[in-house]
């Protein structure tokens, strides 16, 4: 039986590696998880998983959790306490904390060796160029959650990186594809959160909304897979079926289609690349018609242009872009700005100067903390 640990167990990625170990009850078992606010579902999850132990970080909510319980489980709190947790033995770490939160834990992670099934695309917008060295230098391995990364990473089985010529991820158009700028300027927090066709958490949505989700996948994809900017492409395919594709030398294009539901690549972390019933439902070509793929308007999705942009420049650019945008997106889901702001917020913070450089772990979470607070000031 294999252990899991799951960082950031209460989310919707949480939700889908519960559901894969539910479904495989005598191969995988729930060793811990970390859960933030919702304390009430992690007393649930506990109760019915009997987990060895729990991360909490507030001590209060820790506190809380306890008065829930029924049968003892340790629970570690602390602003540690989910590096302690993922450093623990076991087979796969899922590293699922949304933003530039997941970086440390990913990091304690990747130092422990541990193999981890990455969902937090934040961590090596901001830090792959240190984070990925240390994948190297520790034995650590690191397989894609993200649908389209993990299609890339299952297109690229069986091939030498030097036979690829090029890399395409795939992007839904999220619900503002037919938008012109001018609705754009209308358009409300639930307008946003409202994806066509994936059921996602509420910055990853907004993400989704502004395009800045696949800005960020292409940086991602970067730091995976030893990319240039040259080497990777994105385009809107509106059905989200097929997530990615290969170009190789002789002409070959392999591409991944799937319908859309993360526990597919959820299910292909579990079972290490190796293919398990994950209960996605079979995808049907002729009941599904035709499938469209469109160029991205880069003036229209101004955030995904920024991103781009970011990809081949100095390392810091990437922790302005994701700490600017991340205060952007909260704003907007506050409503304290509109839609298109986002994209001028974070414009804005990458043509400032901020002192300091990426070099190190401490380094990045400094400047990630004095980008946060510019952006605030400008909101």
């Amino acid at each position: 039986m294999k252990s899991i640990i799951i960082a950031g167990g209460t989310g919707t990625i949480g939700d889908n590696a519960l559901s894969l170990i539910r479904r495989y009850p005598d191969d995988y078992r729930l060793a811990g998880f970390s859960a933030h606010q919702n304390i009430e579902k992690a007393a649930s999850i506990i109760a019915e998983f009997q987990p060895d132990f729990v991360a909490i970080p507030d001590e209060g909510r820790a506190a809380s959790l306890r008065e829930l319980l029924s049968d003892p489980c340790e629970i570690l709190t602390g602003e540690a306490a989910i590096d302690e947790m993922v450093i623990r033995p076991c087979d796969l770490v899922v590293a699922a904390i949304v933003g530039m939160a997941g970086l440390s834990s990913t990091v304690a992670a990747v130092n422990a060796g541990q193999t981890i099934a990455l969902a937090n695309k934040e961590s090596l917008v901001s830090a792959g160029h240190l984070v990925m060295p240390l994948v190297a230098q520790c034995g650590a391995r690191l397989i894609p959650v993200d649908s389209e990364h993990n299609a890339i990473h299952q297109c690229l089985q069986g091939h030498d990186r030097s036979e690829v010529t090029k890399i395409t991820l795939t992007a839904s158009g999220g619900p503002f594809l037919h938008h012109t700028m001018a609705e754009l300027a209308d358009v409300t927090r639930q307008d946003a959160l409202a994806h066509p066709n994936w059921v996602m958490g509420a910055k990853i949505s907004i993400d989704s909304a502004t395009m800045m989700n696949k800005g960020l996948e292409l940086i991602e994809a970067a730091h995976l897979f030893s990319a240039t900017a040259d080497e990777l492409d994105a385009i809107i395919h509106p059905q989200s079926l097929m997530h990615g594709m290969v170009d190789f030398i002789d002409g070959s294009v392999i591409a991944h289609m799937a319908t859309a539901d993360m526990k597919l690549p959820l299910a292909y972390a579990f079972g290490d690349t190796k293919r398990l019933v994950s209960g996605v439902s079979v995808l049907d070509l002729v009941k599904q018609g035709q499938l469209e793929f469109l160029s991205i308007d880069e003036e229209k999705f101004k955030s995904y242009k920024l991103a781009k942009q970011v990809i081949d420049a100095e390392a810091k650019a990437g922790v302005i872009l994701n700490a600017a945008n991340e205060v952007a997106v909260m704003a907007f889901l506050q409503d304290k700005v509109g839609f298109l702001a986002i994209a001028d917020l974070v414009d804005q913070a990458l043509n400032t100067h901020f002192d300091g450089e990426a070099g190190s772990l401490e380094a990045v979470f400094d400047l990630d903390h004095a980008v946060r607070e510019f952006t605030t000031k400008h909101l």
